[in-house]
């Protein structure tokens, strides 16, 4: 009964989409989706890498052998928002 969608249900879909969202903010919307999706691309990469690392024994490390980098989040190619750090301001003024 409900598992039948046509193309006028999907079209009266978007345009109900459309009209609460706003034709403004979907793109917005679809940029922060991509990134969420690509961080967390990212993480469940880095978490399959951790537990193949995880399963070697572990003894007593290498003396030629240097300690794992620190991971970070690539931002997205253009995103100047993220990509720089952000240093908290300092509070210079005298109570």
């Amino acid at each position: 009964m409900f598992g039948r969608l046509g193309a006028p249900e999907i079209i009266l879909i978007l345009v109900v989409i459309i009209l609460l969202f706003g034709a403004k903010k979907l793109p917005d919307m679809a940029r922060s989706l991509g990134k969420s999706a690509r961080i967390l691309k990212s993480e469940a990469k880095a978490m399959k890498e951790e537990g193949s690392n995880s399963a070697t024994p572990a003894g007593p490390p290498n003396p030629g052998e240097q300690p794992p980098a620190q991971r970070t989040i690539q931002a997205a190619p253009g995103d100047v928002t993220s990509s720089r750090p952000v240093t908290e301001p300092t509070d210079t003024t005298k109570r």
